[in-house]
This record gives C-alpha cells, structure tokens and sequence, in this order.
C-alpha cells in the first residue's frame, strides 16, 4: 500500500464493510478497484482522490454522494446505496458511517508506528496544536488536522486521514458535557497527553470549574502505557490533574508553566518588532532565550507545553525552539495586521476566534502589552461569552479588571452579555456598547486614530468575526505582522 492510501481491500477490512457499485462496466469491477488519499466528510471541501464518508450527522451526507464524486471522490462510505448514487462509482456499504469512520480510524493507528500527541484544554487546544506541528517538523513527519477537528467526528477523521508512515501525529481533543474525551483519547491512544489550563468555559453544562477539570483530565485515560501527562503548573486544578494522570497509570509527569519548579518555566516574555516575542525560559534547569513567532505571555506557555510534548515524544529539542520562530499565530488567534482605514494607521489584533473568561483575560494583556503609536489608544472590542450559565453576569463584570489593568482607553462591547461590563467599567473607557455587532463596526471604524491598537475577542455566536471582516475589508493592508 502506498504511504497515506486506503486501498478497497484495506478498507473493507478495516469495517468491516461490503464493496459494490451501482451499474458501471461489465467487464471491470470499479467497487474494488479504487485507493483513496485520505478521508473527507463534507463534499464541499472534498480534493480529488479522498474517499468520502456521507456521515448522518447536522445533515445526512448521504445527499450529497454525487457532489463528492463530482468533485473527484474515490469511493463513499456509505449506510445505505442511494437510488441516485452515480453509476459505476465505487461504494463501501456499512451499519454505521460514523462507526466505520471510527475503524478507519483505529486501523490507521495500528499500522503507524509513530508517536501521537493529544492535547485538551480550556484555552490554547488548536496553538499547542499547531505549535506541535511547527516544532515537531525538523524531527519527522507530522500529521495534525488543518482545522479544529476537535470532537466526536472531527478527531476520528484526523486520525483516519494519518498517513501510514507518520512520525508524530497531534490530535486535539474538545468537549463541553463530561464523559465525551473518554472515548475520543481512547482511539487515539496517545503517548503524550497535553492539558494546557483548566477555566471557566462550557459552565453551563457543568456545576463547577471543578468539574471541568475532571473531564480535561479523562485525556490521561487513553495514554498507552508509561504515556507521558504534561501538565499546567500554575493552574489552581494542577493536584486534581496529577492525582487523574498516576490513577490513569501515566508513567511520568511533566510540567510547564511560571511557576517554581516547573519542568518548563517561563521567565520572561515581551514583544518583539516583528509582531512575536522574546522568550525567556528555563528548561530542565537550564536558561534559554528563543523567538517564538506569535505574541502574548499565554502563547509563551504554550510554547513551553509543545517543548515539554516534544521532548516527551523523543524529537530534537534544540530544533523544536527554533523553529517556533516560525510559527505565526492563526486567524482569530492573535493575528497582527497593520491596516490603513481613511487615512489612520491602525494595529489589528485578531482574536475573534471564540471566547471564555480565561482566554478574554490573556488576549487582554496581549493588547496591554502592545505600545500605541503617538496619539494612539488601546481598543478593546469584546463580544458575549457564551455558555457559561448562572455565572455569566459576575464574569462577565470580572473582565472589568483586566481591561484597566491593561490601561485599554476605549471599550466597544457587542451583546446582552456584554452589558453587566459595559456596567462595570469606568465611564472615560466606554466607546458603544450595542447588541448588533455590524453597527458597532460602523461606529468603531469612525472613531479610529492614527496608531490606535484594535484587538477583537467574542464567542463565535457573538459575531465579532464580522467586525474583523468590516475593518479589513475598509482598509489597505499595509503589512503584514504574523502569518
């Protein structure tokens, strides 16, 4: 079999699936005869030779078979062989879509023979994530999902999508109910197990940050034996975390963090020109100053959790750090962009991308961090947190705090939620406040100076996307500060 391929045969196997085709040719047998580069769910994104899985999930991909061979599918893995499936195109037939993907999945494990690392936590799953597949790239191959493929189908997919011959493969592993990283840690069974923190998120389904600290920690049940926990040393829940790692049967601990006597500790961390950081750190004992490509102390410690994994999964230290120079927070994520919008040049911090007490309060200090220009100012543009049940009110007013500590001048705040900080904050730091977050676009892209810092941080659902969407799209990108 050729690295990456599934072959018909394998498969089949794999599933335990039937093979067959609708009509086709005679003479030649298509149901057995395909090999497919990799796995794809949605037909939309599918590229040419992947074999697609028409999962019943939000929607029933079942409607979709013909999209996916005309995009190029090499096959379906299907429940049932639709009445308009094209003719001659190869199907895999099986009980259960979602469970074949999973013994994809589980076959894929046992014929690779490298390292894979799983990393959960409240904030920073998808940086360590991506951090992994930067650092780990001098020491292998690395095989990590492009997106956050973090649930009950994302993480079988990028597991079943692993190349044969990978040498380190880095799942991200999500939940917001208990009981849903058992299973997922399960298949993958890695040998490294990364929490990078424990907060405050998805309180709504928990009666406690307590409890969301025992569901983080169901990812030391999946380690292979003598796995390694990398754990957060800082954090209020790190003895909760260890007693759950030895009782999983981890066969060592490491640790990261500022705090005394972390295996990883950071020392120190200011931005750079470049729009990344300068960091200072003591591994195993011993000082070390590097470049890490992406700013913000709580990406420091991301880094220090993905050179922790990356010695614990035998890889070249020394080239792990340095080539976290090269990595470049994503888009939402803490990206910087100099924008020029009627004339004022602006600094845009992207951190759109979703949002609970935790990660507001660390993309909080990234914008007080940052130095205005002369006459600039230090914007804050938040929307809701989401999902954090009877709480929301009180932490919601909590991001009061922060936002003076940072010595923000201007807040914009999107959504009902948003009100209780609106409330909290002192008046000379309230710009709007509104529940539509394209108007307060409007009224942020009227306000702005020359060298002002804009940093953008909501849930998903509060729309604040959109507000980086109308910035960019009303100005010229000038430069572009972190990739």
């Amino acid at each position: 079999m050729s690295d990456g391929f599934w072959t018909a045969y394998e498969a089949a196997a794999a599933t335990g699936g039937a093979l067959c085709a609708r009509g086709g040719d005679p003479n030649r047998w298509e149901a057995e005869e395909w090999a497919a580069r990799g796995v794809s769910i949605d037909s939309r994104t599918l590229k040419p030779g992947q074999m697609f899985v028409a999962l019943q999930d939000a929607r029933d991909g079942h409607d979709f078979i013909a999209n996916a061979f005309d995009r190029g599918a090499s096959a379906a893995l299907v429940a049932r062989a639709p009445a308009d499936a094209p003719e001659g195109k190869p199907l895999l037939v099986v009980r259960d879509t979602l469970e074949g993907l999973r013994d994809l999945a589980r076959a894929a494990r046992l014929r690779n023979f490298g390292k894979r690392v799983a990393v959960t936590g409240s904030v920073g799953k998808t940086s360590v994530k991506e951090m992994l597949r930067v650092a780990l790239a001098p020491s292998g191959v690395v095989h990590a999902a492009d997106k956050s493929f973090n649930n009950h189908w994302g993480v079988p997919l990028t597991l079943a999508s692993m190349p044969m011959r990978t040498d380190f493969g880095v799942f991200e592993i999500g939940m917001n109910h208990a009981g849903e990283i058992t299973p997922l840690t399960g298949l993958v069974e890695p040998h490294v197990a990364i929490v990078t923190t424990v907060a405050a998120a998805h309180l709504e389904f928990f009666d406690s940050i307590e409890g969301i600290a025992e569901a983080k920690a169901e990812i030391f049940t999946g380690l292979t034996k003598d796995g390694v926990a990398v754990l957060p040393a800082d954090n209020d829940y790190f003895d909760l975390l260890s007693r759950r790692a030895d009782e999983a049967g981890a066969g060592s601990r490491v640790t990261f963090g500022a705090s005394r006597g972390a295996d990883f500790r950071l020392i120190d961390c200011a931005p750079d020109k470049a729009g990344g950081s300068s960091v200072t750190a003591e591994i195993r004992g011993d000082a070390q100053s590097f470049r890490l490509g992406a700013p913000g102390r709580h990406q420091a410690v991301n880094a220090l959790a993905t050179l922790a994994a990356a010695e614990a999964v035998g890889a070249d230290l020394d080239a792990a750090v340095n080539a976290l120079a090269g990595f470049g927070a994503g888009a939402g994520r803490g990206a910087m962009q100099l924008i020029e919008i009627a004339g004022a040049r602006i600094t845009l911090i992207d951190e759109s991308y979703n949002a609970n007490p935790a990660s507001m309060a660390s993309s909080i200090a990234l914008l007080g961090a940052q130095a205005p220009a002369a006459g600039g100012r230090r914007i804050a543009v938040l929307g809701d947190m989401l999902e954090l049940g009877p709480a929301s009110a009180a932490l919601h007013r909590d991001i009061a705090q922060p936002l003076i500590e940072a010595q923000v001048d201007c807040l914009y705040a999107a959504g009902e939620a948003m009100a209780h900080l609106w409330d909290a904050v002192p008046d000379g730091m309230k710009a709007e406040h509104s529940r539509d977050a394209d108007a307060l676009a409007q009224a942020l892209i009227g306000d702005l100076r020359d060298g002002d810092i804009v940093m953008v941080k909501g849930s998903n659902a509060s729309g604040l996307g959109a507000v980086v969407a109308q910035l960019r799209a009303a100005g010229l990108d000038v430069k572009q500060q972190t990739g």
